[in-house]
């Protein structure tokens, strides 16, 4: 149902997404010039949330997203922390979260023990290349 009292809720998704001219005249809410007391969105769209909860500009502050405008999807939780409000001194890491996969079967995998060999593997692979260079120009 579109009434002049919920047309403003979706002003902007009949306009700029839907591509059509909208207003209220009165008691009448025109769509492309005629009057209208209801409406069918023609795309899908979605409540898209930020990757800082608390402090995003996301959906609460843009509203609802077209389908066409989604370019991605979440894949891992890189870092993720407790006590988020409190500054920065009181924050606590919140180790099973951090390098977990979003969606898939719904249980979440940690990548973390991964991330970390390959960072350990790094480093010794480069304190060993740099001490082969070293020894090469000596």
């Amino acid at each position: 149902a579109l009434t002049p009292e919920t047309f403003p809720l979706y002003q902007k998704i009949i306009r700029d997404y839907e591509k059509n001219t909208a207003s209220v005249s009165g008691n009448q809410v025109l769509i492309n010039g005629t009057a209208v007391d209801s409406y069918t969105f023609k795309q899908d769209y979605y409540w898209m949330m930020g990757d800082n909860r608390d402090h995003s500009e996301d959906s609460r502050a843009w509203g609802y997203v077209p389908e066409d405008h989604i370019v991605g999807k979440p894949v891992f939780i890189w870092m993720s922390f407790d006590n988020f409000n409190d500054g920065m001194a009181n924050w606590r890491p919140r180790w099973d979260r951090i390098f977990t996969t979003v969606g898939g079967d719904g249980e979440p995998r940690s990548y973390f023990k991964y991330f970390l060999l390959l960072l350990v593997g790094y480093f010794v692979f480069d304190f060993f290349r740099k001490r082969r260079r070293k020894n090469q120009k000596s």
